[in-house]
């Protein structure tokens, strides 16, 4: 610096912040919570039982004291059980493209619901058995249901738009029940329908419910 140069003074915030230290305890935690939600969830998809706390900790590879460190209580557990779930389930369904002919956005739809319910079922019972104990499950069952109005709403736009709305509002109603995780579980276990013939099953009764697609719909579809 040259005699008379002008000195500039650099304020705090105008520097570049420092890199936050990564915790290294801190990600070791969330990843055990991670696999002790999986493990959890794998032990709900393989038999009727609800698991035990023991029976958690040793798919996961932990000790049931590293399992209530992380949880307050089972339904807790449960509780970020469904939040994983409904993550994954929002993050496929932002991917999904819902443009395509009406049998195109049918088969695209019966393929992604079932799924669902196919993989959440057991998880989805289980919400269900406790949303009188708690208002945290009853959000998370009201927030599934909301997404799944929603994703029917604009899967079979085409279909629904021209309708009155009380007659928009009942058939979204019948879609809904369905489609729901039930349906699905009374499909595959009451009548023994392989995941191909429940989705068939699936198909017909929708494309029998929906009215027409309107003609300038179908059309700009296959354009």
């Amino acid at each position: 610096m040259q005699d008379g140069d002008p000195i500039i003074a650099i304020q705090p915030e105008a520097l570049p912040p420092k890199p936050r230290r990564v915790d290294g305890r801190a990600l070791r935690s969330e990843r055990t919570k991670q696999i002790i939600i999986e493990a959890y969830l794998e032990l709900l998809n393989e038999g009727p039982q609800l698991p035990t706390a023991a029976q958690i900790a040793r798919r996961a590879g932990y000790s049931v004291r590293s399992v209530f460190e992380r949880f307050d209580d089972l339904l807790a557990l449960t509780i970020a059980a469904a939040d994983y779930a409904f993550a994954e389930t929002i993050a496929r369904a932002i991917r999904q493209d819902r443009s395509g002919t009406r049998i195109e956005r049918l088969h695209a739809n019966v393929e992604r619901r079932s799924s669902i319910c196919e993989r959440w079922l057991p998880l989805w019972r289980v919400l269900l058995h406790h949303q009188t104990e708690s208002e945290l499950v009853s959000e998370r069952i009201r927030q599934i249901r909301d997404v799944t109005w929603r994703g029917l709403a604009l899967n079979y736009h085409a279909e629904l738009a021209p309708l009155p709305e009380v007659e928009r509002k009942i058939l979204l109603i019948a879609l809904e029940q369905l489609t729901d995780f039930e349906s699905w579980g009374r499909t595959r276990e009451r009548h023994g329908l392989s995941v191909a013939e429940a989705r068939k099953a699936w198909i017909t009764a929708i494309d029998r419910l929906l009215p027409p697609t309107p003609p300038d719909q179908a059309q700009a579809a296959t354009a």
